[in-house]
């Protein structure tokens, strides 16, 4: 007899009336989910071909709550604990602590806030504060989140040649707000697919397959990667005498093709064409190689001036998005022969 969560049992398909097969279900999973006769169970017939059973009567989004008290925490680290518990997909998160405490924990707890999406101060007093999610994880599709860390990266390198170029380094101010933009984006990819794993009414209001959230957190991770590496060379470029240095120009080639080729994989997240995303792959590696093969040719000159020192950190900065964006690739492949695939038996 099926008892409980994580137990199995068989039970044999029954005949009725001669054209109806039926199952019966546990009494006890009956009773948990508080269900009465003639009530509607929703079948999902799942891909694998396992059917999935839901009961209607339950709501498609349950709040989870985390108790934390701070008096028992390492000191300083109720920020990783907040963001532990945002990335793990909780709702809710009731904080209590000391009152002498209050001061020194809400700055923590306002970085928090500053670097999540959708938390915001329900209930506060002097020895406790509960923060509750507004936005809820199937309300944004992960592809929104992944394009606009998209276009955030993309806005900053774009910035980044014109001021190689010749154009102020004024337009790289706010470097920093936009990577900090990126990272938030990042633990909310993360934290949807925390929660899609654990609700599948999640996942079907996103339309993701289990695997695809795993390689869709996976592209959003090369995405922040490669931003590290664009804030470096940001302020590399923002430097007031870049535009003087010997050979600067020699970075302009790779920064061209890594715009090309991430554009085109960006594109192959719907459209998953195998040709074009090696084809985009290739084009960085042509230029990985080549920022080697400049790399090696300023490690060959023993008396280094600070330009080529400069020069050679942005060398390797390149060539770190160039190998962000590659790995970007072989994840669509991954999620393309994913999408191929079909079950048989065997």
């Amino acid at each position: 007899m099926n008892s409980g969560p994580g137990s199995v049992d068989v039970r044999k398909i029954q005949l009725t009336g001669g054209s109806t097969y039926t199952l019966s279900l546990p009494k006890p999973w009956i009773e948990q989910m508080e269900l009465n006769p003639r009530d509607g169970v929703r079948v999902d017939w799942r891909p694998s071909g396992a059917l999935r059973l839901s009961p209607l009567n339950r709501a498609n989004f349950q709040t989870r709550t985390v108790a934390i008290n701070a008096a028992n925490l390492p000191k300083d680290s109720l920020h990783d604990h907040l963001m532990g518990a945002y990335i793990s997909g909780v709702d809710k998160i009731i904080i209590s602590f000391e009152s002498q405490q209050k001061r020194t924990l809400n700055k923590q707890i306002r970085r928090f806030l500053r670097n999540t999406r959708g938390f915001e101060t329900m209930n506060e007093s002097e020895t406790k504060v509960e923060l509750l999610c507004l936005l809820r994880a199937s309300e944004m599709p992960l592809t929104a989140s992944i394009n606009r860390m998209y276009s955030q990266l993309s806005s900053i390198i774009r910035d980044i040649v014109s001021v190689i170029k010749g154009d102020s380094n004024e337009i790289l101010n706010d470097a920093n707000d936009r990577e900090a933009e990126v990272d938030a984006l990042l633990y909310l990819v993360q934290r949807q697919v925390a929660i899609s794993l654990d609700s599948h009414f999640v996942a079907s209001s996103l339309k993701l397959s289990r695997n695809q959230a795993v390689e869709y957190s996976n592209l959003a991770r090369s995405l922040e990667r490669m931003m590290d590496h664009a804030l470096i060379m940001a302020e590399l470029t923002s430097n007031s005498t870049i535009q003087s240095m010997a050979n600067i120009e020699l970075v302009l080639p790779q920064i061209e093709n890594w715009q090309k080729a991430i554009k085109q994989l960006m594109i192959n997240i719907r459209t998953k064409d195998s040709h074009e995303i090696e084809a985009a792959r290739h084009q960085l590696k042509d230029s990985q190689n080549e920022i080697t093969s400049l790399e090696e040719q300023l490690m060959t000159n023993r008396n280094k001036a600070n330009s080529e020192l400069y020069l050679f950190r942005l060398l390797e900065s390149i060539r770190r998005i160039c190998a962000y964006a590659r790995d970007f690739g072989e994840v669509l492949l991954n999620i393309k022969l994913h999408d191929e695939s079909y079950t048989s038996t065997q």
